[in-house]
């Protein structure tokens, strides 16, 4: 993918008492406050790719949530990942069913590419994104107004892992560190080996700077975003 310019957890084990389940629970369901501590949200685009089961394990690991920008031509190939996603927690996004620019496509064919998607993503795990990432972050007036058919704000980034580009895990965790802020949105991918093998200790240094790894919706929760609304929204964007 090129990146958008900025404008554009034994049977064995006794089973705790019910009070102290119920406190664990609560403990675990509970929302970050993103304007009261440091949140950062990792995504991952054009997935799920076939290291997305790695990545999850890192995740669960480490207690970090995250966002998947899905392709729907990869969530009908690899459902299983789609699955797990969402029973751990993590937030799906729409990323179209097979990635083209949207800017240089007719209504008929963004439609299609979205609706397949969603629909993709249903059949997989019983749930339908919320939120559209639109192939290398390029929209346009046509790309806001079915983003508003299907009810969905447009999410970009606020900066890059550059993953894609370099394929080095120093270089991508060592931009990553350079780049995050709080309530950013980081844009990497799962179908990068190099960012998958450096993520245990790139959320390890993240987490040690104090950033709680959390949902694109976490860091969005204040915005009051609308369908159609893009964000962050790029220099000249204009409705």
């Amino acid at each position: 993918m090129t990146l958008a310019p900025a404008a554009a957890i034994a049977e064995a084990t006794p089973a705790p008492a019910q009070g102290a389940k119920s406190a664990a629970a609560e403990k675990k369901a509970a929302p970050v406050d993103c304007s009261q501590v440091k949140c950062l949200a990792l995504t991952f685009d054009d997935g799920p790719g076939k290291y997305a089961g790695t990545l999850l394990d890192t995740l669960k690991k480490y207690d970090a949530k995250a966002t998947f920008f899905l392709e729907g031509q990869y969530v009908k190939s690899r459902p299983q990942f789609v699955k797990r996603m969402v029973a751990e927690g993590h937030e799906l996004g729409n990323h179209s069913y097979s990635h083209p620019d949207f800017t240089k496509s007719d209504a008929a064919t963004i439609r299609n590419e979205i609706k397949k998607t969603q629909d993709a993503v249903k059949k997989a795990a019983g749930v339908e994104p919320k939120l559209l990432r639109p192939p290398y972050g390029l929209a346009d007036i046509q790309v806001s107004d079915i983003a508003i058919e299907f009810g969905m704000p447009m999410i970009l980034w606020t900066a890059g892992s550059a993953d894609w580009s370099s394929k080095n895990v120093k270089a991508i965790q060592k931009q990553t560190l350079a780049v995050a802020k709080p309530n950013g949105i980081i844009l990497m991918h799962d179908w990068v080996k190099q960012t998958v093998d450096g993520m245990p200790a790139l959320i390890k240094t993240l987490k040690n700077k104090g950033y709680h790894l959390v949902t694109v919706s976490d860091v969005i929760k204040d915005q009051k975003l609308e369908p159609g609304d893009i964000f962050p929204v790029p220099a000249g964007w204009e409705r």
